[in-house]
């Protein structure tokens, strides 16, 4: 069964796992490995990003 996350993305946050100079990355909120971002929204904004492992 695959698994389905919707996570708030706050500003200043990268829709991937790993951290870039300034920019935080998801692994800095969440800990799910095997889990990637559907999608992606730029660091400078925020808002709904949906994560699977289906895929």
């Amino acid at each position: 069964m695959s698994r389905l996350i919707l996570f708030n993305k706050p500003y200043g946050v990268l829709s991937q796992f790993t951290a870039e100079g300034r920019w935080q990355g998801l692994s800095d909120y969440l800990s799910l490995p095997g889990v990637y971002a559907a999608g992606r929204l730029d660091a400078d904004s925020e808002g709904l990003l949906i994560l699977t492992d289906d895929g």
